[in-house]
């Protein structure tokens, strides 16, 4: 090899090679990677400065649209299938949760946090026509606090949960967090209150109606953050309170359904300790959890607060998550319960 060779080949290593032409180093495992310490702030710890959206709600109808809320903007989505989103109500009223009863009408949640307009009440839309209908409103001559999940039972009754998320608590008239009834004639009863739960969110009823799960989610330092399970009658009530699955000081639990196994699919955790009260414990995600309360395993979610779930797609055997800012999806082996569609959908 000549001299002038050697030099061509050295330089053409310099400019293939810009770590070594430039001193940089070759990572080759970012994960770990630390912070340039000297650069930041004595103890800086990163925190959410703001959210734009809050997706919560899931649902999905006969065709395999699923409908989902934003709560921070008072708004109902919908998306198809092939993943188009639209807007299927522009003036939500601070709706929070969804779900559809047997004959395919949709059940929401009015709430009333993360901003005003919240119309504090349960209404049902039929989807063929468009009207809206306001199933309660009040209990008792009080407005509700902040109507958040719903579920719908083998005999069509609808059950409701109402806590109060917000910090101003001077707008509310009822002296209690609780879940509700709506019986088949409009009769609304509340079923379960403190000192039963402190704070409940998410529930679901099994197929037979003879079990309901409600998820009791209080962020007060050593608040509840657990599941509990109620046994029912055949009038719906509820007795033999027994844990099913306490998640402990982290973000616990908030939306919950059902497989056709029986096992429960919890929505929570949190990526951003939102408060004194709550830790990073509980890495946001979904937690499958077995009838007889054992952790069968979790789903992480690259966000940074999961809020609920639906199970949809053919034979239900896709897993629908609303968290933070996105929908995820997840393909599964078991098919999900729901009253509507049928199964084969």
């Amino acid at each position: 090899m000549n001299r002038s060779t050697a030099r061509i080949l050295v330089l053409a290593t310099i400019l293939l090679s810009p770590s070594i032409a430039f001193g940089q180093e070759v990572q080759n495992n970012l994960v770990n990677v630390p912070p340039p310490r000297d650069l930041l702030a004595h103890d800086a710890m990163i925190s959410l400065a703001a959210r734009t959206c809050l997706l919560e709600g899931p649902a999905v109808d006969a065709d395999g649209n699923l409908l989902f809320s934003d709560v921070y903007n008072s708004k109902i989505y919908q998306m198809t299938p092939a993943g188009k989103v639209s807007i299927f109500r522009a003036e939500s009223g601070r709706t929070n949760g969804n779900t559809f009863d047997a004959q395919g009408r949709l059940i929401s949640c009015e709430g009333a946090e993360q901003g005003p307009g919240g119309r504090r009440r349960v209404v049902r839309t039929d989807l063929k026509t468009g009207k809206i209908e306001v199933l309660t409103e009040r209990f008792e001559g009080k407005r509700y606090n902040s109507p958040n999940d719903v579920c719908v039972d083998i005999k069509g009754q609808i059950w409701f949960t109402d806590p109060f998320y917000g910090d101003d608590r001077t707008s509310l008239e009822l002296d209690a967090e609780a879940v509700y009834r709506i019986d088949i004639d409009g009769k609304v009863t509340r079923v379960i209150s403190q000192p039963q739960i402190e704070r409940p969110n998410g529930l679901a009823i099994t197929p037979d109606g003879r079990t309901v799960y409600v998820v009791d989610s209080h962020s007060r330092p050593g608040g509840a953050r657990k599941i509990w399970a109620f046994d029912l009658d055949d009038d719906g009530k509820p007795s033999g309170q027994h844990l099913m699955f306490d998640f402990g000081k982290g973000r616990g639990g908030d939306g919950v359904r059902l497989d056709e196994r029986g096992n429960l699919w919890v929505a929570g955790g949190v990526l951003f300790p939102r408060n004194a009260g709550e830790n990073a414990d509980v890495p946001a995600g979904i937690y499958v959890i077995s009838p007889q309360g054992k952790l069968l395993g979790k789903i992480i979610i690259p966000e940074d607060l999961c809020t609920n779930l639906a199970f949809g797609g053919p034979d239900r055997k896709t897993l629908y998550v609303t968290a933070g800012k996105g929908i995820y999806k997840f393909p599964l082996a078991v098919s999900g319960y729901a009253l509507y569609p049928p199964r084969n959908k």
